[in-house]
Formats: structure tokens, sequence, C-alpha cells
């Protein structure tokens, strides 16, 4: 089947290619795996080696390519360990992570993703979950809320914001969220400030940061020495994890070092500065102007 051009625009495309470098014969993972762009690249450079897409969202499988090299597994790749072992994967060659929420699910107004249409509040990656943004904007506590926008939207004094929903519950789609917040809004800064209301509340539905932080780890795990990991993050709440795990082997970026003084830790940096886009990628793809891209590999054993 075709790849759908409307679903995902493929960000930094060949440059995730190449910081991969991918062997004819090895075992590699897309954990965000979309409207497939990324993955045929990968597969177009592959022979006797797999590739293994994971995606929650249903109307991913529509764009699964028909090749015998790839398998879609329909989970959350917090599940990647677990799910490539019911497959008899126990080591991989390359991961490539493109985090962040799809155009395809923005562009869905049922999704309740977007900022400019209306919609329901749900903002699940996986329609199937329990918990959506509905639930979360009429049910958290007021401190709950407090945390959510402070932490996940990074708004410095959000309890005006957080006392407004509190009283105009119930809200049950967006436009209705907008038109309570309507009011704080920085008239010179409109669209930054519904995608931080945004992003928050969606971050807390899918619990996004620490899905990141449990993939870094088994990703590691299941890295063979020289295998590369390969992210993309689009804000500094998924940046900074990657970057601290690259560098230091934890999300806190807490140096551990020997005896000697050597820095201890299971990857070596690829990327110093992460890569991001060109003028001309960005004029193209709009999405691609936030777009952070690092790399590490995994350390060769009698170097650890």
């Amino acid at each position: 089947m075709s790849q759908k051009m409307d679903y995902h625009k493929p960000v930094l495309l060949q440059e995730c290619i190449d910081l991969l470098q991918i062997k004819p014969d090895g075992i590699y993972v897309d954990v965000t795996f979309g409207g497939g762009g990324h993955s045929r690249e990968i597969l177009k450079h592959l022979t006797t080696g797999h590739l293994y897409g994971f995606d929650q969202d249903p109307d991913a499988k529509a764009n699964v390519p028909n090749s015998e090299n790839f398998t879609l597994i329909a989970a959350n790749f917090r599940h990647l360990k677990k799910s490539l072992r019911l497959h008899g994967v126990k080591q991989i060659d390359g991961l490539l992570g493109d985090f962040g929420v799809s155009s395809h699910q923005i562009d869905e107004p049922d999704r309740g993703f977007s900022t400019r249409f209306d919609g329901p509040l749900d903002m699940r990656m996986n329609p199937d979950k329990a918990l959506s943004a509905h639930q979360i904007i009429n049910e958290s506590e007021d401190t709950e809320l407090f945390r959510i926008f402070k932490d996940y939207g990074e708004i410095n004094r959000p309890w005006p914001l957080v006392n407004a929903i509190t009283n105009h519950r119930p809200i049950n789609t967006t436009a209705e969220l907008k038109k309570v917040l309507e009011r704080f809004a920085p008239p010179q800064k409109h669209g930054q400030f519904w995608a931080k209301i945004f992003q928050a509340i969606r971050i807390e539905v899918n619990e996004e940061i620490a899905v990141i932080h449990e993939l870094l780890e088994q990703a590691t795990e299941m890295l063979n020495p020289g295998g590369r990991l390969v992210c993309m993050s689009y804000h500094s709440l998924e940046d900074r994890p990657v970057k601290n795990f690259f560098r230091y082997g934890n999300i806190e970026g807490e140096p551990n070092k020997d005896f000697y003084g050597n820095l201890i830790r299971p990857l070596e940096p690829i990327t110093r500065k992460p890569v991001i886009a060109n003028d001309e990628e960005i004029n193209e793809n709009p999405r691609a102007r936030s777009a952070k891209l690092r790399a590490a590999e995994k350390i060769e054993e009698e170097n650890e």
C-alpha cells in the first residue's frame, strides 16, 4: 500500500538514515512508524535484515509497506523489550525514535490534538487508552492541573488558568477550553500560548516523557555493541532526557565516573550538537523547524 502523503512528512530523513549506519542484514526498529516515511527509507537499505515498526495508533496500519522485511507491532514503544522478545528478537542493531504528535493526528479534528479545529477533548494517541484529555480537564485536582501546565507546558504562573478551568467545568470540547482560557493568551504570542496548553495536556494523557525515559533504558540494553540509537525531539522536555542519557547514561544528567575519573556510560554520543533542518527543508515542511536530532552508539563491551 502506498503511503498517505498527508499523514506525516518525515523530518531530517536522510540525516536519520546516515546516522543509523544501516547494515543490510541488521535488525532495526522504528518506534514511531506513523506514516512510514522513515521506515520505507530504512527498508531500502536492508537485504536479509528486518525492520520492526511500533505504533499504538490504529490509523498507522493503513501505511504498512508490502515488504517481507517489515513487521508492525501495534503497541506503545514503552513495551519495546517485551514486544520484540515476543517476536524472537533479543538484540538490535539500531533504533529510530521520532517523538511527539504526528501531522496526521493534529489534522484530524476528531482526535482533539489541534489548536485550529474544534474537537472533543481527547488527545489519546491510542484511542483504546482509558485516560483522555476530558478526564484530565474535568476531574483533576487543581494541584494536578498546576503541575501539568507548569511541568509540561512550562507556563510560569498557571494558577489563573487552573482556577478558570475548575470554575467553568464541565468543559467538553477544545473550543470550549479555548474560550475559557482566551483571556490569558498574550496577543503577540497567541499561537505559542495555545501550543503550550495543548502540549501540556497531551503529554499528560499519553505519559510521553515517562515513555521516552523507559525507551532509552530498554533500547540501550537491547543494542548490540556498535549499534546506533537515533532520536528526534521537538521541544526541550523531549530533548533534555535524550541529551543527558547519551552523555551520561542517565536522564538526570549526573556524571558517573570510575576510580580514575573516566566517565561511565553505555553510549558514546555521535552528535556533539543536535542536527537541525536547513532552510530548504523548513520551507517545505514547517514542522522541521523545531526538530533536534541526536545519535549515540553502544560502546563496545571491552571498552566498558
